[in-house]
C-alpha cells in the first residue's frame, strides 16, 4: 500500500457534490488539495470551511473555469507555488443539459462537451508535465453514462462517451511515463446535479451513492500497490429505489 500523506492533488469544481467529497477524503489522509472553481470567492470559501474541518493537511481555492485551457495552466501553477508539487489531478467539474434533439440548443450542446469533455482534454493537458515529475495520477469523472444511452442525453451522453475514451486512450499513451489514469463512472449519485437538493430529504436521497463513497475510492486508487491498474471503474448503487 502506497502512503499518500503530503502529497498534493487538485480537483477541478471542488466546491461541492463528487468534487467536495474527494477532496475531504483526500485531506482526512494527509494530502494538501487545490479546488477549482469559476468563483472565486466560492473556492475561497470552500477552501476556507475545509481547513477548519481538517488539519492534517492544506485546502487552497483557485478561479478556473475548465473550458479554458490557460487557466487550467494557471490553475496547476498556483498549485505548484503553493505545494511544491503535484501527484493527483482529478478532472471532476461538470454539469448536464437534458433534452430531445429537436429542443436542444446548440448553446447547450457546446456548453456540456465544453465543460465536460474539453474541459478534461484541458485539465489533462495542462497538468501531465507535472504528473510526469511525481509519477502522478490523473482520474477523470465520468459516468454511467459514458457507456449507456438514454432518450434526451444527446449531450451529456456524447460528453461521457467522449470522457471515457479519452481517458482510456490517456491511459495508454502515459502508462509506460510512470503516470497511472482511471476514469471512474458513477451511477445515480446524492448531489445538487441537474437541480436535485439532496438536502431536502435525505431519506429520499439514502439510496444513491453518497460522496463520501466517491472519495473513498479515489483514496483506495491512489493507494494500491503500482503494478495494478484499475482504469476503468464502475460504480451504481446496491439497490435500485424502492
Amino acid at each position: 500500500m502506497i502512503r499518500i500523506k503530503g502529497k498534493t492533488g487538485l480537483i477541478t469544481g471542488g466546491t461541492k457534490g463528487i468534487g467536495l467529497g474527494i477532496a475531504e477524503a483526500l485531506l482526512s489522509e494527509g494530502v494538501n488539495v487545490a479546488i477549482t472553481s469559476r468563483s472565486l470567492s466560492k473556492a475561497e470559501e470552500t477552501a476556507k470551511q475545509l481547513n477548519a474541518k481538517f488539519d492534517q493537511a492544506k485546502a487552497i481555492g483557485i478561479k478556473a473555469d475548465v473550458r479554458n485551457f490557460q487557466e487550467q495552466k494557471e490553475a496547476v501553477q498556483q498549485t505548484l507555488e503553493k505545494f511544491d508539487q503535484l501527484d493527483y489531478v482529478i478532472a471532476n467539474a461538470g454539469l448536464g443539459h437534458f433534452a430531445p434533439i429537436s429542443e436542444l440548443t446548440e448553446e447547450q450542446w457546446k456548453e456540456t462537451i465544453d465543460t465536460n469533455l474539453s474541459g478534461v482534454f484541458y485539465s489533462a493537458k495542462a497538468s501531465v508535465e507535472a504528473l510526469s515529475k511525481t509519477k502522478g495520477y490523473f482520474i477523470s469523472i465520468s459516468s454511467l453514462a459514458g457507456c449507456n444511452f438514454f432518450a434526451g442525453g444527446a449531450a451529456y451522453n456524447a460528453s461521457k462517451f467522449g470522457v471515457t475514451g479519452f481517458t482510456q486512450a490517456m491511459m495508454l499513451d502515459v502508462r509506460d511515463k510512470g503516470i497511472k489514469v482511471s476514469t471512474i463512472m458513477p451511477g445515480s449519485v446524492s448531489t445538487h446535479f441537474n437541480g436535485n437538493n439532496p438536502n431536502v430529504n435525505e431519506d429520499q436521497e439514502a439510496w444513491k451513492i453518497q460522496i463520501e463513497d466517491l472519495g473513498e475510492i479515489v483514496v483506495n486508487l491512489f493507494k494500491m500497490h503500482p503494478r495494478t491498474l484499475p482504469s476503468k471503474i464502475e460504480v451504481r448503487p446496491a439497490q435500485t429505489k424502492k
